[in-house]
């Protein structure tokens, strides 16, 4: 996947899917790879979304440990016609502040894969709500339930798996490799081995040509991949994807108003409800685990929570190493998420 010339890159174009191979990337156009320190740089309509100038555009974050308390170092934006890679480190406080309204725009798509650490670190950092996004991740799952099949309770794709899917995109990552070796390093000695990560990888400047190129790959195929997904999705999935993709960016950026300043939900279509069977209301819970109980909640090697998960229809998130440390997110629909909310506290119970 690398690029053959440093800061441009081949990216497929969203509007002709069907079209040039991508396993022979020359055949793709060849685009800008844009370093931005500074708000001028970026695209006029980015920075001030209008209702009759909407459109999609890629985007990922990288940083140093990237949740509320880490560093958010880069913000990768991309465009059909050019990559964008916002500098949080060099362009501080002040750019990240120029991208706020497009962040937050209902006019601006963001397509992303797990965008649930990458909204905390903007919502924690700097005071960004992640909004109108879609996330691959969530519509990969959606696609295969429309395709009947079932997934285990922690069973979700990888980006790297989503890239390797010839139904969405069929090629290899291997800069994900390189950059994975770079961050976790694994030295043996004659008695053990031990490894250490390179937690300052994404703070190095200026940037390498690999960081450059690691950047772009994460971000360049997004809109290709989007417009692979949405034509498979139905109506009723297409609302799941819209739904559950804001519940994410919510999930872990934990407030004192119950998200009252965030974007309102979105409504369930006219349409469906027209239909029959219509959706449940989705909804995301935080239940707070009292110190001590969380090994009770997790059980040994995770069992306890396994089984919870296995018996209801929501995902249970724990913060783990990146916290937060006392509480259990739980996504899903309304009588299932109070099912999973029973289950846990009675887990917390003393015996």
């Amino acid at each position: 996947m690398a690029s053959s010339t440093p800061n441009r890159t081949h990216i497929p174009l969203p509007s002709d899917p069907g079209g040039k191979s991508l396993d022979h990337e020359p055949n793709l156009p060849l685009v800008p790879i844009h370093i931005v320190t500074h708000a001028s740089q970026l695209p006029s309509d980015f920075l001030e979304p209008l209702p009759e100038r909407q459109f999609v555009i890629g985007f990922d974050c990288e940083g140093v440990d990237l949740c509320r308390h880490g560093t958010l170092c880069i913000m990768q934006l991309a465009f059909p016609d050019a990559i964008y890679l916002v500098d949080a480190i060099q362009g501080g406080e002040m750019l990240m502040r120029a991208c706020k309204p497009a962040l937050e725009s209902s006019y601006i798509t963001k397509v992303v894969h797990d965008c649930k650490r990458d909204s905390e670190a903007l919502y924690f950092q700097f005071g960004i709500k992640l909004n109108n996004v879609v996330d691959t991740q969530i519509a990969y799952s959606l696609l295969e339930e429309q395709e009947g099949q079932t997934r285990g309770p922690d069973d979700y794709i990888s980006f790297v798996g989503l890239l390797a899917d010839p139904r969405y995109c069929g090629i290899s990552y291997l800069e994900k490799e390189e950059v994975r070796i770079l961050l976790r390093q694994v030295l043996n000695d004659t008695t053990h081995a031990y490894a250490f990560q390179d937690a300052n990888f994404w703070t190095y400047r200026p940037l390498s040509e690999l960081m450059v190129r690691a950047a772009a790959d994460d971000v360049r195929f997004l809109l290709y991949i989007y417009r692979k997904m949405v034509e498979k999705l139905n109506q009723r999935s297409l609302w799941y994807l819209a739904v559950r993709g804001a519940l994410y960016c919510r999930c872990f950026c934990i407030n004192n108003n119950d998200y009252a300043d965030w974007q309102c939900l979105p409504p369930i279509p006219g349409n469906i409800m027209i239909q029959g069977n219509a959706p449940e209301e989705e909804i995301l819970s935080v239940l707070d685990v009292p110190p001590g109980k969380m090994g009770r909640v997790i059980g040994k090697r995770g069992a306890s929570i396994l089984s919870i998960k296995e018996s209801c229809n929501a995902e249970i998130l724990i913060g783990g190493s990146k916290g937060p440390p006392d509480k259990v997110f739980i996504i899903g629909p309304v009588k299932q998420v109070r099912k999973a909310e029973a289950m846990l506290r009675g887990r917390m119970l003393d015996i």
